[in-house]
């Protein structure tokens, strides 16, 4: 069978099924191309929290189809993929929160989307890259503190921290996203040596010595968006995230030119999944294998922090 075989076939099941598919701007981009909806973890959520379908199919790591069972547990959620996992949702434990809880008394815990269930379930409010710095800002005044906890992204959390003016004690130090922590200030260097005129993007899960290097700091949908609205002489730009992100953004706006930060920015663990893969879930719906169910006692804990960050975004 053909990709365009696969392609035609899978959007026939998906309308035949009524099935809704998710995908993260990091996967390959014929998968976004199947997709009813591509974008950040703030966008997928609240895409996740209006849907009207029984089955939901997430194209993303594990801890996006676990927000979206969290808040669909009426609902089948399903990854093609289990093994597509988030490296650094595995630096923050349960045990670890109530670790810093219990020095920290009093203080508000803000966790990233980026983290298990039961990671959520035991903090105050989520954030999402694009809405850190808000969140950090209103939960600190809604907390009367001047601080907060902050996991498990210690380069989040430094952004946020820069940005707010509010301590953000990360939950823990050496937590980080082993695509945008490998980019350094060399790379940057010598990237804008070979495009002087190229504006530099990069995500704010990168290391402060790269992100004060560039013109833009942003999550994915809001790089996106950087892109969507620069003025017409604006013509490059230097993409400092997954490449996922990038081939989106060369096929929407082909009048644009688009560079890597560097050679083999790619999360691994986003590129899991496959057309192949998603017709098979399509074909088997009810199969156990592929359906990501968070336990009610947990989701009833997480749900909470997650509508409050939906609420303040």
């Amino acid at each position: 069978m053909t990709v365009k075989e696969l392609l035609q076939e899978i959007l026939k099941l998906k309308q035949e099924k009524d099935v809704l598919i998710l995908a993260h701007y990091y996967q390959p981009i014929e998968i976004q191309e199947i997709a009813d909806y591509v974008g950040d973890s703030l966008g997928l959520s609240r895409t996740a929290r209006k849907t009207n379908t029984e089955y939901i199919i997430f194209a993303g790591v594990d801890f996006m189809a676990e927000t979206a069972s969290i808040i669909n547990q009426d609902k089948h959620v399903l990854i093609p993929n289990y093994e597509s996992c988030c490296p650094m949702a595995a630096f923050l434990t349960p045990e670890i929160v109530k670790t810093y809880k219990k020095e920290h008394p009093g203080l508000p815990v803000v966790v990233y989307v980026n983290s298990t269930a039961a990671v959520k379930a035991e903090s105050d409010i989520c954030c999402t890259s694009s809405n850190a710095v808000k969140i950090v800002e209103k939960i600190s005044k809604e907390f009367n503190t001047e601080a907060v906890l902050f996991g498990p992204d210690a380069n989040l959390a430094d952004y946020a921290e820069q940005l707010s003016g509010v301590k953000c004690l990360k939950m823990p130090d050496v937590g980080h996203c082993y695509v945008h922590s490998q980019i350094k200030p060399e790379h940057i260097i010598n990237v804008r040596d070979i495009y002087p005129k190229a504006k530099l993007l990069v995500h704010p899960e990168c290391k402060r010595d790269v992100r004060e290097l560039s013109d833009f700091v942003g999550s994915t949908a809001q790089m996106y968006n950087r892109v969507k609205n620069s003025p017409s002489e604006e013509k490059e730009f230097i993409i400092g995230t997954e490449i996922g992100l990038l081939e989106r953004m060369a096929q929407d706006f082909p009048n644009k030119n688009f560079y890597p930060v560097m050679d083999k920015v790619i999360c691994f663990n986003m590129k899991k999944h496959s057309l192949e893969l998603i017709k098979y879930v399509l074909e088997h719906l009810d199969d156990k294998a592929f359906e990501i169910k968070v336990p009610p006692e947990i989701a009833k804990r997480a749900i909470t922090p997650i509508m409050r960050m939906l609420d303040y975004s």
